[in-house]
């Protein structure tokens, strides 16, 4: 009974850190699409404005 009790506890503390990773890693990927937005933007602005830099 105690080794059952152990895999259960084993088995959710893995889901647990698992489920925590997925959603900073959704969030991580949120934040990479919006960065990758705004270069493009401010890449569009600077070759549609013709600014050499």
């Amino acid at each position: 009974m105690n080794l059952l009790l152990i895999i259960v506890i084993i088995v959710a503390v893995i889901l647990l850190i698992t489920g925590g990773f997925v959603q900073s890693l959704q969030f991580l990927l949120y934040v990479g699409l919006f960065l990758v937005a705004i270069a493009i933007i401010v890449f569009l602005v600077r070759a549609i404005s013709g600014r050499k830099g």
